[in-house]
């Protein structure tokens, strides 16, 4: 066995356990995955056994556990130094921070009225106007880090960090419901949507049997 252990819940649904995988993908890391039917009997308990929180995911390091999505990132960041999971100028460093923490702590309309369903495709979505204003949001933050990041890149700083990790989701939901893009941020989508990992867990998603009622209404 690997030392590393992801548990994670499926892959269809699970927005917080894509983004540590991706992160770990990306730097090609060996691990094992524990996956956990979400909303199914018995899910709460099975997760339990592995994360005091009662949440997925959880990294499993040997017999150390983290048990957040952020806090994994940031551990695989301080594991792998060189690995450029953050930019390395200061401020740059400091914004693609800001804009996980954001989205790490907030727009919860989004994940309320546009559930992660890599399966689904909705042609008419109706935004409601709080989703909207968080929507616009997403997009600013997209924009601003596109317009000036100082390297060369298909991502929100040039290479694939910790931030794209915590955006890919939104990406996928955006995809899934409908949202128009244009321009840099079409792109930026499609560069998230290429990416080798996410084809990788979008084709293990399209595989899963298991359906939650409440995010294919």
């Amino acid at each position: 066995m690997s030392r590393y252990t992801l548990v994670m819940g499926n892959k269809n649904y699970s927005s917080w356990s894509l983004r540590p995988w991706l992160v770990m993908k990306h730097l090609g890391l060996e691990f094992d995955e524990i996956v956990i039917a979400l909303m199914q009997d018995g899910f709460k308990d099975k997760i339990l056994t592995h994360s005091p929180a009662g949440k997925v995911p959880v990294l499993k390091v040997d017999d150390f556990c983290i048990w957040d999505s952020l806090a994994i990132c940031e551990y695989l960041n301080d594991s792998n130094p060189g690995a450029g999971l953050w930019p390395v100028d200061v401020q740059e460093r400091a914004l693609a921070r800001s804009v996980a923490a954001e989205m790490h702590s907030g727009f919860f309309t989004i994940r309320n009225e546009m559930p992660m369903n890599i399966r689904r495709v909705v042609d008419d979505f109706s935004v409601t106007p709080e989703c909207q204003l968080e929507i616009e949001r997403v997009k600013d933050i997209w924009q601003n880090c596109l317009a000036r990041k100082a390297q060369a890149g298909p991502f929100l700083f040039g290479g694939f960090t910790i931030a794209d990790a915590m955006y890919a989701p939104i990406v996928w939901r955006f995809n899934s419901y409908g949202v128009a893009l244009e321009g840099p941020l079409q792109d930026y989508s499609e560069a998230i949507r290429d990416f080798a990992p996410m084809q990788q867990w979008v084709e293990a998603a399209q595989d899963e049997a298991w359906v939650i009622d409440e995010a294919e209404v």
